[in-house]
């Protein structure tokens, strides 16, 4: 049966928060999206997440979070930081924002308690997280009850892409009827290229490795 609740989905206008878009859209009655302006160099991530939204009829709010970028200078705020072709071999990549998902989803968890939401939904996955570590399970839990504790609110931080790789991923678009609109309305490219991208950064060749490998099933 159809959950009879309301949902805040942290929406940046990529490949896995638009899949947890239309999970949402299929398990509750009413959604809202939330996306942040700090200042990333690809802008057009932020059109992105409008036109899906408006494509859904969802509520659609942008957060100025532009002071983000000022105190975290990286590939993904700076003209001047060449994105790493390839993940390093220790540390973070350099398109790591630090602070970056703990911020949002505290943000996003105020918007949330003033509308009396308490699920919260986001896209990071363990199985892909790409040397992020603010896209792990035990982060994601961590911050939830410090949340709740921070509130006094019964927050549920919903991950529907954990253990999902980008093949399952691709797999769970498809199934939610969103495939085409994953496939050629979302940016997830470091270079700023929707749809496909530019095959060449990490963020592509995650996303083409899983793709090509779910066709196969097809």
């Amino acid at each position: 049966m159809k959950n009879k609740k309301e949902a805040v989905v942290v929406f940046s206008g990529g490949q896995d928060s638009t899949t947890c878009l239309l999970w949402a859209i299929k398990e509750y009655d009413k959604v809202y999206a939330v996306s942040f302006d700090y200042n990333q160099r690809h802008r057009l991530e932020l059109e992105c997440a409008k036109e899906i939204c408006e494509k859904y009829n969802i509520s659609h709010t942008i957060l100025d979070m532009s002071l983000l970028s000022q105190l975290a200078p990286n590939s993904l705020t700076r003209d001047e930081i060449k994105v790493d072709s390839d993940a390093p071999e220790t540390g973070t990549p350099n398109s790591f924002v630090d602070g970056r998902n703990m911020l949002f989803l505290t943000f996003a968890a105020v918007f949330a308690k003033q509308k009396g939401i308490t699920d919260i939904i986001t896209g990071v996955s363990q199985s892909d997280f790409s040397g992020y570590p603010d896209c792990r399970d035990i982060f994601i839990k961590s911050l939830n009850t410090t949340l709740n504790l921070a509130m006094d609110y019964e927050f549920d931080i919903i991950t529907p892409l954990m253990w999902l790789d980008k093949k399952e991923t691709w797999e769970l678009a498809d199934k939610l009827g969103g495939f085409e609109t994953v496939k050629n309305m979302t940016l997830t490219c470091y270079n700023g290229i929707m749809g496909d991208g530019c095959g060449a950064c990490p963020a592509c060749k995650l996303r083409k490795k899983g793709l090509d490998a779910y066709l196969r099933t097809k």
